[in-house]
């Protein structure tokens, strides 16, 4: 260590002797960026993002951050730390090329982290100490040789201890190719425990389309028509048989091209079936064909009064011809929706030829998005955002548009197939 010494800081660090600390991850913004700026009212916390509880668990992509275990040793003034990574670091996109990846999104890549070094500690020159606001900063930085970093790859190796206790500990790092953003973890002497996802067992609502004909109903209605429908389609939706059918034990949405136009349906359990909180599955082979967009997807009910994306939508599959196998989940919602929605993919095989199971469970805590019961994707909810209210079922298959492409020259017709959809709670 340094002349300058902390060594209230170094015993709560070490316990005396060796200590592990771990991702807070229950905790709001254990994670988390804002501005690295002289500005007082913002430079001391994540004002731009902050991770929600467990977050980081809901997809492989990120999951790993979880698995770090942070040591830290005291050895007479020495002080040693050594991360255990578990076999794969989540680095910040910028830093991709370091973990060997591609992604373009912060990712969790294979990586062989430093072995056990030693810490300096030194006094903070940062803009939080320069507020001169007590208790916003410890002061103290902890200085990592070898290259170490405390979890997530952010291209830095010193960190500002802004508070820490025998079980807490929260630090501050600024970005190493940003100085304008700085970096905040939480980490506690607890290693996380998520709590069991909430699952819904009770049957309420399905069609099991056995019966031949144009769909139920007392189940189904129709969007109807044209105009592009917010997203530039070039299709028109009917209710004809020729589009929208049961046969066989299956329904088919049949997307048709007739001349230089295209049919295709939108079925929707609107005024018919709403519901808040639940599971939703739906068993469904896709369309083959560039500019195919099928969709599996539920609207909240007060759409007609206060419009998208207020009312929330949560699309429990949606797939693009023109990227076949590339399974979208996605949530829209106010200050995330279309191209900004918080949005995960998962690459799923044979998708148009075989049968696949699409499911969200969705909770007061928490949605998450699964094919064939694989977690593909998770959000934790909240009372800020439009996904605690009633919403409807809607089935279809529209062509083209901002997310389905262009549409193939050769295209004639394609189905989208589904088995059953069912609802629990």
């Amino acid at each position: 260590m340094s002349n300058f010494r902390d060594d209230e800081a170094v015993a709560f660090l070490t316990g005396g002797t060796q200590k592990t600390w771990y991702w807070a991850a229950g905790e709001p913004g254990h994670l988390g960026v804002g501005p690295n700026n002289s500005d007082a009212t913002q430079n001391y916390f994540p004002v731009y993002y902050a991770a929600a509880p467990f977050e980081k668990a809901g997809s492989p992509d990120s999951s790993c951050l979880y698995d770090n275990e942070l040591t830290f040793r005291k050895d007479g003034d020495n002080l040693y730390f050594r991360l255990d990574n578990g076999g794969s670091t989540f680095f910040h996109v910028s830093y991709q090329s370091v973990g060997g990846g591609s992604a373009g999104t912060d990712f969790c890549y294979p990586f062989t982290v430093p072995a056990e070094g030693t810490v300096g500690l030194s006094p903070s020159t940062s803009v939080v100490l320069q507020n001169n606001v007590a208790g916003q900063t410890r002061g103290t930085m902890l200085n990592f040789n070898n290259n170490a970093f405390m979890g997530y790859y952010i291209g830095q190796s010193s960190y500002e201890i802004l508070s820490i206790t025998e079980n807490r500990m929260v630090v501050r790092a600024v970005m190493g190719n940003d100085p304008g953003l700085a970096w905040y973890h939480i980490f506690t002497t607890t290693p996380p425990v998520q709590d069991p996802v909430t699952d819904y067992t009770n049957l309420v609502w399905s069609d099991e389309f056995d019966v031949a004909g144009a769909p139920d109903a007392t189940k189904w209605g129709y969007d109807l028509g044209g105009g592009g429908w917010g997203n530039n389609e070039v299709q028109s939706y009917t209710n004809n048989a020729a589009n929208v059918a049961v046969s066989d034990g299956t329904l088919k949405i049949n997307a048709l091209k007739t001349g230089n136009n295209w049919t295709s349906a939108r079925l929707k359990s609107q005024d018919k079936f709403e519901f808040t909180y639940g599971k939703v599955e739906a068993r469904a082979k896709l369309p083959v064909g560039g500019g195919t967009w099928p969709a599996i997807w539920m609207l909240g009910a007060n759409f007609p009064e206060v419009g998208w994306s207020n009312c929330g939508e949560i699309d429990i599959m949606e797939h693009r011809g023109n990227s076949p196998g590339v399974i979208h989940g996605s949530l829209h919602y106010p200050g995330n929706f279309g191209g900004n929605a918080n949005t995960n993919t998962t690459n799923v095989a044979n998708v148009s030829s075989e049968f696949h199971l699409y499911k969200v469970v969705w909770s007061p805590s928490s949605i998450r998005f699964y094919v064939d019961d694989v977690l593909f994707h998770s959000f934790a909810n909240n009372n800020s955002v439009p996904f605690n209210s009633d919403f409807f079922l809607i089935m279809n298959v529209a062509m083209g548009g901002t997310f389905g492409g262009t549409v193939a020259n050769d295209f004639q017709t394609a189905t989208m197939e589904v088995d059953y959809i069912r609802v629990y709670q």
